[in-house]
């Protein structure tokens, strides 16, 4: 039998006022106990990850992505104290046999009609077939693969998380403003590997970057072996001989790419999916307000707060500033309204964050970081665009492969 969703509520305390501007013989007329108080209820499908092996210093927090997301339907709640609008969490931990697309059909079964999924590519267009039709949102925060945005793209589902375009676009607008030119690529393994791979070499055309070198990783997962091996001293002489100034790693599962850094023949930066990478949150961003998030955070978790939280705190974060901003819980309303050049997200990002109508994409500047320092953010200046320079990281609209099926 599948576990039950769990039940989120956090208690509200009504409010009796009215936000926005309000004429004030409206406000005479129809006093503000007159409005019928709404619940919007939200699902969030995610798959617990596995126990980490022990040497696994950053392990993954079981509570990653839904701690952002419980932090949003807080945070909600507290302008629904003056909106008369309450928000639920149901919280659905696949496990066994259950597939992503029957816990979706339950929720959107329960009335459900706003999902945050975090699952692979795969479980997350399962999900947006499965409730096809039935007026349900679908928010993706964990899936970066372009082809969500272009040809398997859906008209129900709005992406949080930056596509792979557009991280690989902000680390090559960084190596350009750096004057970093010349580019070693290395290539894991992995189908995603060879995603990532694509999605850079595509930003390196873009910004007119040279890829010097290219080289497949053939000496399995150093980054997680325990002792030296004779593998590790070829692994050390596999940049030997090459012109480039940044060596770029694509390894997804995170098994070589940290092996990488101080090993390299001549000494050169590592960036990519380790070393300096891009990410949409990372512990020391603290400007725009982001420092009294992080707080919030950590006071309600105990912990910091993770991409993967940031993204689904976005998620939830959408529906509740669509609700206010159009002062309606009605799905019906509010599902258009996300595309609308009218919604705008505030989201610590020192800009409001809006999704782009061809593709669902949220845009959004992508921060450049380190392990433990924020370096950047992308857009850097003097990439400018007709519409916003965040247009310039990711697919635009001339080169968009979405068609979004009737």
């Amino acid at each position: 039998m599948p576990n039950p969703a769990r039940l989120l509520l956090v208690p509200l305390a009504l409010g009796l006022g009215l936000c926005g501007s309000v004429p004030a013989s409206a406000q005479d007329a129809a006093p503000p106990a007159a409005i019928p108080p709404s619940e919007t209820r939200i699902g969030m499908i995610y798959r617990p990850e596995p126990a980490p092996s022990s040497y696994d210093a950053e392990a993954i927090p079981e509570d990653e992505g839904v701690a952002g997301a419980r932090m949003a339907v807080k945070d909600n709640n507290n302008t629904g104290r003056f909106t008369r609008q309450t928000y639920l969490l149901e919280e659905v931990a696949l496990a066994g046999e259950k597939s992503a697309g029957e816990a979706a059909r339950d929720l959107a079964g329960r009335g459900i009609r706003y999902l945050v999924v975090a699952l692979p590519a795969a479980d997350l267009l399962a999900v947006a077939d499965a409730v096809k039709g039935q007026g349900v949102t679908v928010f993706n925060v964990a899936a970066p693969d372009d082809r969500l945005r272009g040809a398997d793209c859906r008209r129900n589902v709005f992406h949080v998380i930056p596509s792979r375009a557009m991280q690989t676009d902000a680390l090559a607008q960084f190596f350009t403003l750096m004057r970093w030119r010349k580019m070693f690529l290395i290539v894991g393994p992995g189908e995603n590997d060879r995603l990532y791979a694509d999605a850079f070499r595509n930003s390196a055309k873009k910004f007119a970057l040279k890829i010097n070198a290219e080289k497949p990783w053939t000496f399995g997962p150093l980054a997680k072996a325990r002792g030296d091996t004779p593998t590790r001293s070829e692994a050390m002489v596999f940049t030997r001989g090459l012109d480039y100034d940044i060596a770029v790693v694509a390894d997804e599962a995170g098994d070589w790419g940290d092996y990488v850094p101080f090993r390299t023949v001549d000494p050169r930066p590592v960036a990519g999916t380790q070393g300096l990478i891009a990410a949409t949150w990372h512990p020391t961003l603290e400007t725009w307000g982001a420092a009294q998030a992080q707080n919030r955070f950590r006071r309600q978790s105990g912990r910091l707060m993770r991409p993967l939280d940031y993204q689904a705190w976005a998620a939830v974060r959408s529906v509740g500033e669509a609700a206010t901003q159009k002062r309606t819980a009605d799905p019906g309303v509010l599902a258009p309204f996300f595309a609308d050049p009218a919604f705008s997200l505030p989201a610590y990002k020192g800009v409001s964050l809006t999704y782009r109508p061809w593709d669902h994409q949220l845009r959004q500047p992508v921060i450049v970081v380190q392990p433990k320092a924020m370096v950047s953010v992308a857009p850097e200046q003097g990439f400018t665009h007709q519409r916003t320079p965040l247009d310039t990281l990711g697919i635009d609209l001339p080169e968009t492969a979405c068609k979004f099926p009737d």
